[in-house]
């Protein structure tokens, strides 16, 4: 959408739009940004994977995830807790049925209270559970590893967002170069006009064309700016720093990505494969395997070894120490149905994750082909346009002769300079076409570079 705003401001309104050599824009870029530092590609990527909120909202979820593995795992491992209290409480006897002969009278009762202190360790260990236990910590693990490639799909996008909008900034750059050229032309034509209409060799509503044109120009150079800044401003944004956009950008150019133009069946194998999207897809699918055999495991019983020892009297210096060992087994006969419950909400997930490794198979697939296909139309179009530049620049001489010998009109000169100018917009369209073509065809591989 940018940048056919920013040819459309380029073209729309103009009767004449000249464009300079390449000297004249190498030296109005070298002016423009004297005092700028210059930032590249690479270091803009750097800065987005190092600064970037989402990224870190991504690691957080991560921490999060390992935790949780780390708590399903503390299940399998021995416990062990201390405690301690003390006491103070009324002895009035209370009688119970089939209890002794109490020695205190029934109804004697007092406010009185006596003093226990209690310290004590209690000791627990899962024996066997047929795999509940061990399945959870397995499905949790795994779940982490799952979250750990969502970072890498994060680190991808930010990576994309970055290259687009680094690239996005170029082409406001080099608009700006050509709405330069076309000022400068404009200006040269304004003084040659002027001339002519001085001599008496051509009529006055050429020099009131002429001004019209240069005014046009300067105001398309005006615009051209504003767009530039708004640009790095959003590189700002995508490299996720607070920083002033008085920078330049360096005019690197994307280099090809190895096999671009190789087999699209090779590709789509290597996305399948590579692509941090299907990897966490596949561990997930792991996960929710893991997460229905625990569920299947909960009607089996579990058992389970626990001890305490304690030491309790009325003072510190009167204590008397006990322990108690118990094993335990735990058999789950009635549940009201939750366990098939949680065998059937299993299963569920499980088709939804295997649902969900299809959809991203059929997405690789068409990411890939429409990242080819875009390398391809951008080639061919940086051809097209390269051949229509040629052209109208011959055609802006041509008329620049036919005017200057009388032979030709102000009309056929300011056409030739808009077809000059429209031929450089599409030029630098169609470059970024090809460098946003090959950031999306990194994404879709899963590479980093």
């Amino acid at each position: 959408m940018m940048i056919r705003f920013l040819v459309a401001w380029t073209i729309a309104g103009l009767s004449v739009t000249p464009i300079a050599q390449a000297d004249n824009n190498e030296t109005a870029s070298a002016d423009a940004v004297a005092s700028a530092r210059v930032l590249s590609l690479a270091e803009a990527v750097r800065a987005a994977r190092a600064n970037q909120p989402s990224l870190e909202l991504a690691r957080g979820n991560l921490t999060t995830a390992v935790g949780q593995a780390e708590q399903a795992r503390a299940a399998l491992l021995p416990q062990l807790n201390g405690s301690g209290s003390y006491t103070r409480a009324t002895s009035n006897f209370v009688p119970q049925p089939g209890g002794t002969t109490p020695t205190a009278k029934q109804g004697n009762t007092s406010f009185a209270t006596e003093p226990l202190w209690k310290v004590g360790l209690s000791a627990s260990q899962l024996i066997y559970d047929f795999g509940e236990s061990i399945n959870r910590w397995k499905a949790a693990r795994v779940g982490a590893d799952a979250v750990a490639e969502s970072v890498r799909i994060t680190e991808a996008q930010i990576a994309y967002n970055t290259r687009v909008a680094f690239f996005a900034a170029r082409t406001a750059k080099d608009l700006v170069g050509v709405a330069r050229d076309t000022l400068a032309n404009q200006e040269r034509h304004l003084g040659q006009v002027k001339g002519f209409v001085e001599a008496g060799t051509h009529p006055e509503i050429d020099l009131t064309q002429a001004r019209a044109d240069r005014a046009n120009a300067e105001l398309q150079l005006i615009n051209a700016e504003g767009t530039y800044a708004v640009a790095r401003a959003t590189l700002v944004q995508a490299m996720g720093v607070e920083r002033s956009i008085d920078y330049d950008l360096s005019d690197e150019e994307f280099p090809p990505v190895e096999g671009e133009d190789g087999l699209v069946e090779t590709l789509v194998d290597e996305a399948k494969h590579k692509r941090p999207e299907m990897v966490n897809l596949r561990l997930t699918m792991q996960s929710q395997e893991l997460n229905l055999r625990t569920a299947h495991d909960m009607i089996w019983p579990s058992l389970g070894l626990s001890g305490n020892l304690n030491d309790s009297g009325p003072a510190l210096d009167r204590t008397t120490w006990n322990y108690t060992g118990m094993l335990s087994l735990s058999i789950p006969f009635i549940q009201g149905g939750a366990i098939n419950a949680q065998i059937r909400q299993a299963e569920g997930q499980l088709a939804q994750a295997k649902a969900q490794v299809g959809t991203q198979r059929l997405q690789v697939r068409l990411d890939v082909e429409q990242a080819r296909l875009g390398i391809r139309g951008a080639k061919a179009a940086i051809a097209t346009a390269e051949d229509a530049f040629t052209n109208s620049r011959d055609r802006l001489r041509l008329a620049e002769g036919r005017y200057q010998a009388g032979a030709g009109n102000i009309i056929e000169l300011g056409d030739a300079q808009l077809a000059l100018t429209t031929a450089a917009a599409q030029k630098v369209q169609a470059q970024y076409q090809l460098y946003t073509a090959r950031a999306q065809l990194l994404k879709a591989l899963g590479r980093s570079q």
